[in-house]
């Protein structure tokens, strides 16, 4: 039995110790180190897309009848690019071009109208002067002066109905004239031309092909507009202003960095996904970007001489602004909160401030952790 006893007593005193070994001893924690010249960076995802771009086409519909660019062609301004059957529209401009001389005709001919219509006027006026006269000395009879008075009126109407058919024709000239110009227009409407400096991105359609009004027939991109639009979590878009500079990666061409600018953040952030759009331009990108490919981008916002981060996925309850962390404090561990600032793209947050004295923030806690269990910090990688 004292065997059986002393068994007993020196498994509890093992099992004591072991328990006092396992809870008491220090326990090996990573803790943060501040840094200096910290940048701060946000990470995007986005696309490579052109800021001019036209789905061009024309304003009328017919069938095609010949194209002269395609996909990857460079365009210059006025080139034409396709042009439909015109010739009913020909027809069109040839009949309006026959009004037009019609009416010139007719125009000349009621000039001559009015030009006689003035002569024989002049020559009434004149007999009717004559008469007037002659009557006043009783040289001839008053009948004789009222017809010459009479032929005085009718050819004074008679000049006021030249000069008004002269003005109906003169304005049925412009109303021809302005016919004549729409049917050319329509008729310009057959060919279609680059708008601008272009790359052609896309051929939606083929010679022989009826197309209707407003058919899209080519898109077109301005190359010089080539930019890229990415996506920013809401959380730390914030930070972002016009100006700032951002590093991109191309995903077909990872082992190479460009450099852009923010040019422009969207003032509507996506609802569903809620991110915020940017756009930057960039300065060394190679001359063949394609439209829809993936870039990241890290925005720098900012930097710091010297600063503390915390990884996120070391603090608790944060809500943006607060969160609470573990500490090593004179050798054991304890629970802060901590108001914090800006992020970066690697997970982290800038302490503010609550942090005491002498505390260092463990990064990575492990687990079963406590309140007060010692701790020997280590610094962290």
């Amino acid at each position: 039995m004292r065997r059986i006893w002393l068994s007993g007593i020196l498994l509890v005193l093992a099992v004591g110790v072991g328990f006092l070994f396992f809870t008491e001893r220090p326990l090996a924690v990573t803790v943060v180190q501040p840094e200096r010249d910290v940048a701060l960076r946000i990470y995007g995802l986005g696309t490579v897309e052109a800021r001019i771009l036209s789905r061009v086409g024309f304003e009328v519909g017919a069938a095609l009848t010949s194209l002269t660019a395609d996909s990857g062609d460079s365009v210059i301004r006025g080139q034409e690019l396709a042009v439909l059957h015109s010739a009913e529209q020909e027809a069109r401009v040839a009949r309006a071009q026959a009004a037009v001389a019609a009416n010139e005709a007719n125009l000349a001919k009621a000039d001559a109208a009015v030009v006689r219509a003035r002569a024989v006027l002049a020559e009434r006026a004149a007999a009717n002067r004559r008469q007037q006269g002659l009557v006043q000395r009783d040289v001839a009879s008053a009948q004789r002066a009222e017809e010459a008075q009479r032929d005085e009126d009718v050819a004074r109407a008679d000049l006021a109905v030249a000069e008004a058919d002269l003005a109906v024709i003169r304005a049925q000239g412009l109303d021809a004239a302005a016919a004549l110009r729409q049917e050319k227009a329509l008729l310009a409407h057959h060919r279609l031309v680059a708008p601008y400096d272009a790359l052609v991105v896309a051929r939606h359609a083929e010679p022989g092909t009826v197309v209707k009004a407003g058919d899209p027939i080519f898109t077109l991109i301005d190359p010089a507009t080539v930019w890229i639009q990415a996506y920013v979590d809401e959380e730390r878009a914030g930070q972002l202003a016009p100006g700032q500079p951002g590093t991109i990666r191309l995903r077909s061409q990872p082992s190479a960095e460009f450099h852009g600018t923010i040019v422009r953040i969207g003032i509507e952030s996506d609802r569903v996904n809620e991110e915020r759009r940017v756009w930057l331009t960039c300065t060394d990108c190679p001359a063949e970007m394609f439209l829809g490919a993936q870039a990241e981008v890290r925005i720098t916002t900012g930097s710091r001489e010297s600063a503390l981060m915390v990884p996120e996925v070391a603090i608790t309850g944060f809500d943006g602004h607060r969160g609470t962390v573990w500490t090593v404090q004179d050798g054991r561990l304890a629970r802060v909160q901590l108001t914090f600032g800006t992020r970066d793209d690697r997970g982290r947050v800038e302490v503010a401030g609550g942090l005491p004295k002498g505390a260092a923030i463990v990064a990575r806690p492990p687990k079963g952790v406590a309140e007060g269990r010692r701790s020997r910090p280590e610094d962290a990688p």
